[in-house]
């Protein structure tokens, strides 16, 4: 179950043509079983019970209105549930309606959502005859004793075998991947980033564990058993696991939850490590990091300084709200920190300018692969 659309631009790693990813969402349909973190209805938002051929047409042709791209950068996904467990018959008539864009030119190929175990041969030959090109899997975690006390209902094994027969087929892979599930650890969720490594999907989305009402995970928190992560030891987590990835050239292309409508309720968010720009606390961590660390290395006492970064990559260096610049001048005792852009500067690297001194890093410098 994917519980997030996609957030397009890749702001960690080689930079990519941004797709416009038109969305439609099957909530619900095709699970065999309801996981303990699962509310769809909050995470995905409302969303039809069945997708009609109407609803469908629809929602699609508001979003190619408004495009302005050509069919190559547009992909139809199919969302929430478990789309390759749907009854075979419902399955191919969502995939006819996305069909018939892409033969009239409109659109370029379609993504699905699924299990892992609901990947094998047929299923494969199915989604290639309908213009699948992308696939992403609900992993969550290469832990058996996290699946299970998760509910989730497959091993780690029927993650292995789906991605490898996917692959195998030509497909683009996608992993699901959740930190702070029960019985989950920091080195446990360390050895779901070194497996995913391991395997190279195409792209990876994270999130840290929300408890949302309505659901066993907030019935095992009102009674004790299930503690959620903390922020602070959410944005650790999400950092490494960023870092490990692009290190590994696999494209991150979500950290945390899509924020919907229905998420804005009082009371829909229990607890859990929840923010609405949970991926800007992600980045600027990163980047505080790399900067403190020059930082050590230059010993500036008292004077300012200035750091350089990619236009895309300055809001990280200063941090959300501007924290990081805060926090820096503090703990170095700093007179000012001035950010400057430089669009010949390299995404995910810093410099750093302190008087005479100019020395640069950058993310491959953290969390070497054999830490």
């Amino acid at each position: 179950m994917i519980l997030s659309t996609p957030d397009g631009a890749r702001r960690i790693g080689t930079e990519e043509m941004r797709k416009l990813i038109i969305p439609i969402f099957v909530v619900y349909k095709g699970c065999p079983n309801r996981c303990v973190f699962c509310n769809e209805r909050i995470t995905a938002g409302t969303h039809p019970d069945r997708i009609t051929e109407t609803h469908f047409r629809d929602t699609v042709d508001t979003y190619l209105k408004r495009s302005g791209k050509g069919a190559g950068g547009i992909q139809i996904a199919f969302y929430g549930g478990n789309f390759t467990g749907i009854d075979g018959d419902y399955q191919e008539e969502l995939l006819s309606y996305a069909r018939s864009y892409i033969r009239e030119g409109t659109v370029g190929s379609v993504r699905v959502s699924t299990r892992p175990d609901y990947i094998d041969e047929e299923v494969v030959d199915r989604l290639r005859q309908y213009d699948v090109t992308t696939v992403e899997l609900g992993a969550q975690s290469f832990i058996d004793e996290v699946l299970d006390r998760s509910r989730r209902g497959h091993s780690a094994r029927d993650v292995v075998d789906a991605v490898m027969l996917l692959k195998d087929q030509g497909f683009e892979t996608g992993l699901h991947l959740m930190a702070g599930l029960p019985g989950d650890t920091k080195e446990r969720f360390y050895y779901t980033v070194d497996e995913t490594v391991r395997l190279k999907p195409d792209t990876v989305r994270i999130h840290p564990t929300v408890i949302f009402k309505e659901t066993a995970l907030a019935d095992s928190y009102r009674q004790g058993t299930y503690h959620p992560l903390s922020m602070e030891e959410a944005v650790a987590l999400s950092k490494y696991a960023l870092v490990r990835f692009t290190q590994a050239d696999i494209r991150v292309i979500r950290i945390g939850l899509q924020m919907t409508a229905e998420m804005e309720e009082a009371g829909t968010i229990v607890a859990g490590p929840h923010h609405p720009a949970f991926r800007s606390l992600v980045d600027g961590s990163l980047f505080f990091d790399m900067a403190a660390g020059l930082l050590k290395g230059t010993h500036p006492g008292n004077h300012g300084v200035t750091f350089i970064a990619s236009p895309h990559d300055v809001n990280s260096v200063r941090g959300l709200n501007n924290r990081n610049i805060h926090e820096l001048t503090a703990r170095f005792h700093l007179e000012e920190i001035t950010v400057k852009a430089d669009p010949d500067q390299q995404r995910n690297s810093l410099v750093l300018e302190a008087g005479a001194k100019r020395l640069t890093t950058g993310i491959e410098c953290l969390y070497p692969a054999n830490q």
